[in-house]
């Protein structure tokens, strides 16, 4: 084997028998359509082998099945509990996001860098062809940076293929830029001249499936579609729907058509046929349907604030405009749950979502009853009652979130998974809330010992130890 570049992380054989273990416990899983459970060992297994790229794909093949049968990105407040770390962690919660949302062009230029930074270069080498693909066949146009990304990373890997690649397509979306097309010539002479140190190794000759399979997953994301054939399937659909304008079939039919292209002017077409199906046959699904679109669009702008705020995160005029944006969208989001409720008053989730908006918009005592009485169904009761507790915590009732989160803790069989810590955590800052400082010191350390760096336990009990004198 050539010698490797410097930073490359080998991962131990005994590392990898013991991840393998984890993935085959997530091909089984996934076998049965359980997917999320599948998706964590998938990530499981990763974490302690990441340059396993067999298992990278798999995860993905999974992420893609997921999201064919309907799966949804990872929630808000899931993303912003993942868990801090080095890079390698940041390696996995990239992954975790791009599981979840297979399509999203940002993820995967994310789990790209952050497994460069990590030395995991099986794993570069594998989605760095997922990412220049999709990027290629972006619904709006290539994104230049996303191109110049890809290069400078394959440059560091004398990867010279590759970064030509990447530099000739950002070349072409600037072709005035006189330095970008003497680099492009440069890196080709460069290919000519040099081989990658590390070109000829088996693991990467393996990293990505041949490019037909490739192709064939592409096509799977809805995400990843160019616009030619979105075109034509839309026209194919309004085609269908026009002859027959009051089948239910062909209404979805082109309803679906116009969503798989994620396009504001498609996706406002399709509310205005939903809501004038809905007027017309008076079935509650036609206007549910064009509000899960309103939902989906306010999401995307949410992510792209987000992202703003991140890059600028000293602008405070961005800060006030996304925080203004959040709470708006917490408001659409609880009428939308609210409706959605009221006309199927027997499903759970639009009631466990009501109450999670109220909560969000610190309307906590309206959201106690509704969280009492989803609780009652198997699917939400840990959860549900873990927003309870926090709900009589926020309120003002300590007694009360003190009892409803002590019993939480007694039914909840998974020790030291996120949900226990959660548990746990908020269960300390009812305690402290009380005034019961040796009990919260106790459960803040039970959480400090499954998980040091989480929330703030660390300064809770420095401050619990030791409080500030008068």
């Amino acid at each position: 084997m050539a010698e490797l570049p410097p930073g490359y992380q080998d991962i131990p054989d005994e590392d990898r028998a013991r991840a393998q273990t984890l993935f085959e416990k997530g091909k089984r899983t996934a076998d049965t359509n359980n997917f999320e459970y599948s998706i964590e060992m998938y990530l499981q297994g990763l974490n302690i082998d990441p340059e396993n790229t067999d298992a990278h794909q798999a995860l993905r093949e999974i992420s893609l099945k997921r999201k064919a049968s309907g799966g949804k990105p990872l929630g808000m407040r899931d993303k912003w509990n993942l868990k801090k770390g080095d890079d390698k962690q940041n390696l996995i919660n990239a992954e975790k996001l791009l599981s979840y949302d297979p399509g999203d062009l940002g993820n995967m230029v994310a789990v790209f860098q952050a497994a460069y930074k990590a030395g995991f270069y099986d794993t570069v080498m594998w989605i760095g062809k997922i990412a220049m693909q999709a990027n290629i066949t972006k619904p709006k146009g290539p994104d230049f940076k996303t191109f110049i990304i890809l290069r400078d990373i394959y440059k560091g890997l004398e990867q010279w293929q590759e970064a030509v690649d990447a530099c000739n397509w950002a070349a072409k979306l600037k072709p005035d830029d006189m330095d970008l097309q003497k680099e492009s010539n440069d890196l080709g002479v460069q290919l000519t001249m040099l081989k990658g140190k590390y070109g000829v190794a088996k693991s990467f000759r393996e990293s990505v499936r041949d490019s037909d399979k490739q192709r064939d997953l592409q096509r799977m994301d809805s995400d990843v579609r160019t616009d030619d054939m979105m075109a034509h399937q839309i026209a194919a659909a309004k085609a269908e729907y026009t002859a027959e304008p009051n089948e239910p079939g062909k209404i979805s039919k082109y309803v679906d058509a116009l969503r798989k292209a994620e396009n504001l002017e498609y996706e406002n077409d399709a509310i205005e046929l939903l809501e004038e199906t809905f007027k017309k046959t008076g079935q509650f699904r036609w206007r549910k349907t064009a509000g899960e679109i309103k939902l989906v669009q306010m999401t995307r702008m949410e992510r792209s604030m987000r992202q703003a705020f991140q890059a600028n995160p000293a602008d405070e005029e961005l800060k006030k405009q996304y925080a203004a944006f959040r709470k708006e969208r917490a408001e659409e989001e609880l009428k939308e749950y609210t409706l959605w409720a009221e006309n199927y008053p027997t499903e759970a989730s639009y009631r466990f979502q009501m109450a999670s908006r109220l909560f969000d918009l610190h309307r906590y005592q309206e959201a106690i009853p509704i969280f009492q009485n989803v609780r009652q169904d198997p699917k939400y009761r840990s959860e549900a009652a873990l927003m309870l507790g926090r709900a009589f915590f926020e309120a003002g009732f300590s007694d009360e979130a003190v009892d409803t989160l002590h019993n939480v803790m007694d039914a909840y069989q998974i020790k030291g998974d996120t949900k226990h810590k959660d548990i746990t955590y908020w269960y300390a800052r009812a305690l402290e809330g009380k005034g019961d400082i040796p009990a919260a010191l106790k459960s803040y350390s039970q959480v400090a010992m499954i998980d040091f760096n989480y929330r703030d336990v660390q300064a809770r009990i420095k401050t619990l130890k030791n409080p500030p004198k008068a």
